[in-house]
């Protein structure tokens, strides 16, 4: 039986020690917070359960699978409701536009903004079901981890059109400006910048449409504490509050780490949900690292920070014509972003996602409450603001603005409140630069090009998470954790057989 070290619980690390223990390897996961769910860490203020994200829940069915692979059910840990509409989209002036899985429902809303663009519409779905197929249901669990790799998918990319961004692939298709900005946002939902994410991206449009869009009744946490039971009920072990100081090497193989404590573990692999450059970078020393070395790490682009405020008001906002998912996108849309990516400046206007999660799950919140967040994207720290400084204000101009045109008299009702800024993303959770997604998705750090689930360095030290393949966002690190499975095989003895026999693996 072998000794597997997974350093963090975010999805990906837990989905992977999940799998890893029901293949028969003694696995151990080291958190350095007190919770086990990394970014989906829950704040518990005053009555309200906040999550911390991820709150968008797409492919649930790959949930499924991590239970499958240990033997079990899901459905007797969480439940999951599907969210209708799955997002709620309103431009600068206010007018909403919904959409779900139903097409002649989308066909409608299309019709309220711009008859001509429903055939457009009808025509990008069916280019994207083949960039679909091939970005996510061949590619996205398998390892892209030598160049001949990628020549292999090279013409089918090409064919793609994955030259071109999201946006100039859906303005191939939808001729009308706020329309382009509804079929393109999507890569924001993993640290991409529309104008600058390769066209397979636009398949996240395809897979909501083809799975839905789910919450966790409980919300997100709920599901990091039913993985947490089932990895214990596996045998798994959990360290809370554990700080890994070091990763120890010899030679092209990592040995264990060193805890901040002093303490060394011993480990026959490591398995790293940290951020890929913070692990390289902080966890190993450069004089070790032959691929990965400090100038490499930092000539990386990387996706943009966030600014989330969490918080919970004395009141019901049920009749405000807001939805679970709420997405307000601000006069600019190409500008802020290039503020945002390019400029690395902090503008004054912003858009926003706004989570009503209290909507759908009432009891989240305290009897007659609500409970939110809002989150803007904003530039990392390579940016130079000085968020000590700058939360402040950019705080309070959200809420103004929320009160001003969304939640009447919300600041005079709120009774919970917590922020995060791109200094609790560097500092916290270990993200270099504050960055909020790590690796930007950019076409030139995809596949082989992005970190490797099998690190260049270290023939024992695998990835998961944003950082490897395939990127951010559930289906992402779910998928990293499938493919860092496979990679690492069965242990001698594997420990639930009935669990092959189903077919799991």
């Amino acid at each position: 039986m072998s000794k597997i070290v997974v350093i963090g619980s975010g999805f990906g690390g837990l989905g992977a020690a999940i799998r890893l223990a029901a293949r028969g390897h003694e696995v151990e996961v080291l958190e350095k917070r007190d919770k086990l769910g990394g970014r989906a860490y829950v704040y518990d203020i005053n009555g309200f359960q906040f999550d911390g994200g991820p709150t968008v829940i797409t492919a649930p069915f790959m949930f499924d699978d991590i239970w499958k692979a240990a033997g079990k059910r899901r459905e007797d840990y969480f439940q999951m409701v599907p969210c209708d509409p799955y997002y709620r989209i309103f431009d600068d002036h206010g007018q909403a536009f919904n959409y779900n899985g139903d097409e002649n429902y989308i066909l409608s809303q299309i019709e309220k903004w711009e008859p001509n663009d429903k055939m457009g519409y009808q025509q990008f779905m069916k280019t994207t079901k083949a960039i679909f197929q091939k970005g996510f249901v061949e590619l996205a669990d398998k390892p892209f981890l030598h160049f001949t790799d990628m020549l292999k998918v090279a013409p089918d990319l090409i064919r793609m059109q994955s030259y071109l961004s999201v946006y100039r692939y859906v303005s191939q298709y939808v001729k009308n400006d706020f329309l382009r900005r509804v079929f393109s946002f999507h890569p924001l939902l993993i640290g991409g910048n529309p104008f600058d994410s390769p066209s397979i991206y636009a398949m996240i449009h395809y897979l909501e449409r083809e799975w839905g869009i789910h919450y966790a009744v409980g919300g997100t946490g709920a599901i990091v504490q039913a993985m947490g039971k089932l990895f214990k009920e596996l045998g798994g072990t959990v360290r809370l509050n554990a700080e890994v100081e070091e990763i120890l090497v010899n030679g092209r193989q990592v040995t264990g780490v060193r805890m901040a404590d002093g303490e060394v573990i011993k480990a026959d692999r490591i398995v790293s949900n940290a951020d890929v450059a913070f692990t390289y970078k902080n966890l190993i020393p450069e004089k070790y690292r032959r691929k990965f070395t400090d100038r490499k790490i930092a000539s990386m682009k990387y996706s943009m920070s966030l600014f989330v405020i969490y918080f919970g008001t004395k009141r019901l906002y049920r009749e405000q014509g807001l939805a679970h998912h709420n997405i307000i996108l601000g006069t600019r849309y190409k500008e802020l972003l290039n503020d945002i990516f390019n400029k690395q400046q902090l503008s004054e206007d912003f858009s926003l996602y706004l989570h009503m999660p209290s909507l759908t799950d009432p009891g989240i919140a305290p009897e007659g409450c609500e409970n939110f967040y809002v989150l803007s994207p904003v530039p990392h720290l390579g940016s130079g603001v000085d968020w000590t400084k700058a939360a402040k204000p950019y705080r309070d101009a959200i809420m103004q603005f929320l009160e001003d045109n969304y939640l009447p008299d919300l600041q005079a009702n709120i009774i919970a409140e917590h922020t995060i800024d791109p200094l609790h993303f560097q500092n916290t959770l270990n993200s270099y630069r504050g960055s909020a997604f790590s690796v930007q998705p950019l076409l030139t750090q995809s596949a082989w090009f992005r970190p490797h689930n099998q690190s260049e360095d270290f023939d024992n030290l695998y990835f998961v998470g944003a950082g490897t393949h395939p990127g951010a966002g559930l289906p992402g690190v779910l998928s990293s954790s499938i493919i860092c499975e496979n990679l690492i095989g069965d242990a001698v003895e594997a420990r639930h057989p009935e669990a092959i026999m189903q077919g799991a693996y």
